[in-house]
């Protein structure tokens, strides 16, 4: 299968306004299902969390606020990466968010979009890309498995009360 060709270029700051709320709603429901925050205080530290890493919004230095776009113009999907590690990994870019739009996914845009921000960090300095999924996106995971994405470190929770 021949992968579908998709550039980048940077979000509008509509697309970033209605991104950022539907980040933190998708962030926090992640938590949730994995056990790390209750309902009622997930979307508060999703919104907290995302606010400390973008401070200056879209114009925050070192973070690509990216929209992925098929050759007809057509927007597929949405991708965050910060060139500069959250844990200081040397030339190390990190990727905090991607996602294809729901009636879009399965046709093999999400790795055309992967590859897109991959050339895109390379190209502003990045030697490497990481990124964390949760444990039960296991979509997500073959995509970065498929795609050369190799573990590095590996976090385990068992449930004591189960």
């Amino acid at each position: 299968m021949t992968e579908p060709a998709v550039s980048v270029r940077a979000m509008a700051p509509e697309e970033f306004d209605r991104w950022q709320d539907e980040l933190a709603v998708e962030y926090a429901r992640e938590h949730v299902s994995a056990g790390n925050w209750t309902e009622a205080e997930a979307l508060d530290r999703a919104r907290e969390a995302n606010a400390a890493l973008l401070p200056d919004g879209l114009a925050t230095p070192g973070m690509l606020l990216l929209i992925g776009v098929l050759p007809d113009g057509s927007s597929i999907g949405r991708l965050w990466i910060g060139l500069t590690h959250p844990r200081g990994v040397p030339h190390c870019a990190f990727i905090y968010d991607i996602e294809v739009v729901a009636d879009r996914r399965g046709q093999g845009l999400g790795r055309a979009l992967l590859a897109a921000g991959e050339r895109m960090a390379r190209e502003r300095g990045a030697r490497a890309l990481e990124l964390n999924v949760f444990g039960a996106n296991e979509t997500a995971a073959t995509l970065y498995r498929t795609s050369g994405y190799q573990v590095v470190t590996q976090q385990m929770r068992k449930d004591l009360l189960a």
